[in-house]
């Protein structure tokens, strides 16, 4: 890019940020540059019809937000004051046409939605067993005997925001902590939001320190990196379900209307219980959403330990990607044992996509080819 465009560039920006909107702002510029050639309106186009990331912190509700446009694409909850809320989460996810793909119960309560699994909350990371503590399964639905061996992870800073055009990041500090208040494990997770104008993708980015004692990663199904979504991407199944009904009871139906949900792994398996418990680079889930096309594809990186990542991928609309649980899934023939001892750290990289429409699998292998360099 030559000079002459990052100078027209940043014109550009700014009076798209202090006076004008869209292509109006062409008309002030070109009475800087009127001399044919000078004024590169293509780019400046670009620039100007990029969506604009604002991320947003609010200590007072205990939530970061993430808005495109003014409009909410998603917010990092870690607020203490919901009970059922044992880990910070995205919540909700929204594509770019606005609409949801994360189930709502127990934060918010829709007619037809799932009331199972009430620790499925938005997209989260954590594990079903951390020197013997379970960080993925509680909630405030579990016993009072139970909790006494549930872990949890607590919120301690936001260390960084940016916003931008076309991008925006979050930087947040999180313990992992036993019931008796003990930090096992330092998170510093950096969180990277992306959009363009039919694509919304979130990179997670999670390092882990174990603090002053060995942490080891027993192998469990339970984890690590989850994702709850709503009915209409679910698997049809003949098999009744309990949602909520309009007048906030909970029913018993097999209905399946407008359930689409559609499983596609990088290796070409596709529907379940197929997916269910395979090495894949990556994992798409297909539906439609209130006639609305929409692909969820969630990548693993090649730094990640485990890689292949094995898929904790249900019909009821659980969407996991756990690295650690080889045993569970190999029926025994392979185990990670991973652990890390005292200061010693690792990373684990992740990409979610969110398509408004439905890209092939070759679309989702040429982003994940791009993820991975």
């Amino acid at each position: 890019m030559d000079l002459m465009t990052v100078f027209v560039l940043g014109v550009a920006r700014f009076l798209r940020r202090r006076f004008f909107y869209g292509w109006s702002g062409l008309f002030v510029l070109a009475a800087f540059f009127p001399i044919a050639g000078v004024f590169p309106v293509a780019t400046l186009g670009q620039a100007l019809d990029t969506p604009k990331v604002l991320v947003v912190p609010d200590s007072a509700a205990q939530r970061v937000d993430v808005l495109v446009d003014g409009e909410l694409f998603t917010a990092y909850l870690y607020a203490d004051t919901l009970s059922v809320l044992k880990k910070p989460v995205l919540y909700p996810l929204r594509t770019s046409s606005g609409i949801a793909v994360t189930r709502g119960y127990p934060l918010e309560e829709a007619a037809g939605e799932r009331v199972d699994h009430p620790h499925h909350i938005g997209l989260w990371f954590n594990y079903g067993d951390i020197n013997g503590l379970d960080f993925w399964n509680n909630s405030d639905a579990v016993s009072a005997e139970r909790a006494a061996s549930m872990g949890t992870i607590l919120h301690r800073a936001v260390t960084h925001v940016e916003s931008g055009a076309g991008h925006g990041a979050l930087h947040v500090t999180m313990d992992w902590l036993a019931p008796d208040g003990t930090a096992l494990l330092r998170e510093d997770t950096r969180f990277v939001f992306r959009v363009e104008s039919d694509l919304r993708v979130v990179d997670r980015i999670t390092t882990l320190t174990a603090l002053d004692r060995t942490v080891s990663f027993e192998d469990n199904k339970e984890g690590a990196l989850g994702l709850r979504v709503r009915r209409a991407l679910e698997m049809p199944s003949n098999r009744p379900v309990d949602v909520l009904a309009a007048d906030g009871s909970v029913i018993s139906t097999s209905d399946n209307e407008h359930v689409t949900g559609q499983y596609r792994n990088s290796e070409g398996v596709a529907g379940y219980p197929d997916v269910w418990g395979k090495r894949a680079r990556w994992m798409m889930l297909s539906g439609t959403i209130l006639d609305h096309p929409v692909v969820i594809a969630v990548l693993d990186h090649p730094r990640n330990p485990g890689f292949p990542t094995y898929w904790h991928a249900r019909d009821y609309g659980l969407f996991a990607a756990n690295p650690f649980g080889q045993a569970v899934f190999s029926e025994g023939a392979e185990a990670l044992h991973f652990a890390l001892a005292p200061g010693e750290s690792t990373t684990l990289r992740h990409r979610i996509m969110l398509f408004s429409g439905h890209p092939a699998p070759g679309d989702v292998e040429s982003a994940y080819r791009n993820f991975a360099e």
